[in-house]
């Protein structure tokens, strides 16, 4: 199996200033914050590979760690084959970095204009820098724009923009920081097309992106890493992380008037929730099994009790599900710690 990122061990710590007390009772005393620690995952040639976390989970710090930005304190990282330390300037070569911040462009600049002057602090030639320039531009559809200020362009249009901006060097990975952020649902999803047909399966890139909009993940995403104070708490594909929790299953029982006799027996024996009624007085069930409570020892107790089934299906697990399971458990040093290749 290929890899483009791996990373080893990986930690980031930052010094934490410390009060006017702290530093006259403990004057060499060091104070620090742990951002990453212990950081291992692989993402695939041609993937887009997920990451999501809480707010100060550590997913800005993986990345600029991994752009070469910031130095680890500990282990290290190869991206493209390179060591993020030892072969920083390599990695640069190999990587784009697209950021959600709009005023990292010189608004009264066109976007072409925006594109040379970054095409210059990227070391291209400048015959190499317009080609490119037209090429990036007519990869994102901004081809007919390219020469508007970006003070006229619309939000979609800017992050387009960043999406080219961080394309000039046509890199083999290209890290995006939460790239659809202020985008509403119409734009975004276009985004996420544009992403996966246009970068991935258009020109062969590798997509690492963070993200807090689970859905956006499970919808665009080939893999997903969950960060939480610093650490990998699961990785891998939608299923796989799903055979990491418990042996618990889910179903939806459709009931037809079922009794209060029976709604007491069911909250004595296991959890369940309540949908809203259906035509006909029917209301559906949400039950939680297990080994023991089968979800046909579930239909028994609900006959015995003069219940009527007139339905029964599984519910998937849900990545919010996963993500709420994952970092509700904050103090724990189990977490759900899978293969992470």
């Amino acid at each position: 199996m290929s890899y483009i990122i791996e990373t080893f061990n990986l930690t980031k710590r930052f010094p934490q200033i410390k009060r006017y007390h702290e530093i006259i009772i403990h004057p060499l005393q060091k104070r620090e914050i742990t951002a990453l620690e212990d950081v291992n995952i692989r993402v695939r040639k041609e993937e887009v590979f997920g990451l999501l976390g809480p707010n100060g989970a550590g997913k800005t710090t993986l990345i600029k760690t991994l752009c070469t930005l910031l130095l680890p304190n500990e282990g290290t990282a190869l991206v493209n084959g390179y060591d993020i330390v030892k072969e920083e300037r390599e990695v640069r070569r190999s990587i784009g970095y697209v950021v959600n911040d709009e005023r990292s462009f010189y608004w009264r600049l066109t976007g072409r204009r925006n594109l040379e002057f970054f095409a210059i602090l990227n070391n291209l030639a400048p015959d190499r820098a317009n080609r490119r320039i037209g090429e990036v531009l007519r990869l994102v559809g901004l081809e007919t724009n390219g020469d508007k200020r970006v003070k006229d362009y619309s939000t979609g249009m800017k992050q387009k923009l960043a999406i080219a901006r961080g394309m000039l060097s046509d890199p083999e990975v290209l890290f995006m920081d939460e790239p659809t952020r202020s985008l509403d649902p119409v734009i975004a999803k276009s985004l996420r097309e544009f992403i996966r047909k246009n970068i991935v399966e258009g020109q062969g890139k590798t997509v690492f992106l963070s993200t807090h909009n689970l859905g956006e993940a499970e919808d665009l995403c080939d893999r997903i890493a969950i960060i939480d104070r610093g650490k990998i708490k699961a990785c891998g594909t939608l299923d796989e992380m799903k055979a990491l929790l418990d042996g618990e299953k889910r179903y939806l029982i459709e009931v037809e008037k079922p009794s209060e006799g029976l709604m007491e027996e069911l909250k004595d024996v296991f959890p369940f929730v309540v949908r809203e009624p259906l035509p006909e007085g029917v209301i559906t069930i949400e039950v939680a099994t297990d080994e023991r409570w089968t979800v046909s020892r579930v239909i028994e107790v609900i006959v015995a009790h003069g219940g009527k089934v007139v339905g029964c299906s599984a519910k998937e697990r849900t990545l919010e599900e996963i993500f709420s399971r994952v970092t509700s458990s904050r103090d724990s040093e189990e977490g759900l710690d899978g293969e992470q290749g």
